[in-house]
């Protein structure tokens, strides 16, 4: 692929993603996991396969010794840049928000990795306290087992409406099975880390009242998706993070 007609849509650590044409080229660092692109690539194909609206995977391909996933642009403005220009339509672009995790969540994807598999694997990563992790592993061991399609990373971010109002789903990266209510953890987690504190309890209480979910069942989450998060988490965000993760009984 020429390089002449690219354009640096974001960099990110470890990767750049480019625009070329109508597709988008995301080429990771010489040194990133192989393992990582593939299974990257893979989830986005497992989750094309559920019917959602998100963006075809092309190819993987090695461009002078990188790896990178090549898949169709989605042309549009992102759900984050519409809610910062428009704050006064903030309940409205919530309410379409947590209706499209809904609908995330109604599909399955048996092929993808178990959300408990990586949860434990994350919090053994953690440089926590021996205890904590103990606890943090009880915690999600008791955690109800469910198969529901999670997104990982569920942020207005990732969600770009096209010109005819049809909104797709970005960055399946970080896509397991397991329990919803994780999925929503990590999403009320991502809003406070930018600090939208007052979003983040819209959001919690939207998704609660449309759903008939008890706020304390999320909020058991918190620990550990905090722990998980600990591991990938920029380092300014770490010292939140680990206040989180340390809090493991809300009861």
């Amino acid at each position: 692929m020429e390089e002449k007609n690219r354009k640096v849509l974001a960099v990110r650590t470890s990767k750049i993603i480019y625009r070329e044409g109508d597709t988008v080229l995301k080429v990771f660092d010489t040194n990133y996991s192989k393992a990582d692109v593939l299974n990257e690539a893979l989830n986005q194909a497992r989750v094309e396969e559920t019917g959602l609206n998100i963006p075809r995977l092309i190819d993987v391909l090695v461009e002078n010794g990188k790896w990178a996933i090549h898949s169709e642009y989605v042309e549009g403005v992102t759900l984050e840049r519409m809610m910062n220009e428009n704050p006064e339509k903030t309940d409205e672009y919530l309410e379409l928000f947590v209706n499209l995790q809904l609908e995330v969540h109604e599909k399955r994807a048996p092929l993808l990795a178990k959300l408990k598999d990586k949860m434990d694997r994350k919090i053994c990563e953690t440089d926590l306290d021996a205890t904590i992790r103990y606890e943090l592993h009880t915690a999600l061991e008791s955690m109800p087992k469910h198969k529901k399609l999670c997104h990982g990373d569920f942020n207005p971010t990732n969600i770009v409406i096209t010109a005819n109002g049809t909104p797709y789903i970005l960055d399946w990266a970080h896509a397991t099975q397991g329990n919803a209510s994780a999925d929503v953890a990590q999403t009320y987690l991502l809003f406070k880390l930018a600090g939208k504190d007052d979003i983040a309890e819209k959001y919690i209480d939207l998704f609660c009242e449309k759903t008939g979910t008890e706020k304390k069942y999320i909020q058991k989450w918190l620990p550990i998706v905090a722990a998980a998060q600990s591991v990938k988490g920029k380092p300014e965000e770490r010292e939140l993070l680990l206040k989180w993760a340390n809090v493991v009984d809300y009861e």
